[in-house]
């Protein structure tokens, strides 16, 4: 099990309740079913992660509008060097309308 902050478990909670229309159809369409078990709004170190799989080390990350400022972005990629600095693989996906459009794909 990945160390994390105990603090950000109540925020976890409450994004689990109000997930992006997108991450609510990933989750409830696909990764909820999935022969591996991923969680999501899991708190792994300092950060809440959009959805994660222990068994693969896999972490998948939504992006939506507010990812695309050069602020964020550049949250985003210390972020992921954390993140792949306690050896997992991420997967983030920048443009959310590809979810929708391509979503037989993957």
């Amino acid at each position: 099990m990945k160390e994390y902050n105990k603090a950000n478990i109540p925020l976890a909670k409450t994004l689990r309740k109000n997930m992006t229309p997108w991450e609510r159809k990933l989750w409830y369409e696909f990764l909820r079913y999935y022969p591996i078990r991923f969680q999501r709004q899991k708190a792994i170190g300092n950060y809440i992660v959009d959805f994660y799989c222990a068994k693969a080390r896999l972490v998948v990350e939504l992006d939506g509008g507010g990812h695309y400022t050069p602020e964020q972005i550049e949250k985003d990629k210390v972020r992921t060097k954390e993140l792949e600095g306690m050896n997992l693989i991420i997967l983030r996906i920048w443009i959310l309308t590809e979810i929708l459009a391509e979503y037989a794909s993957i």
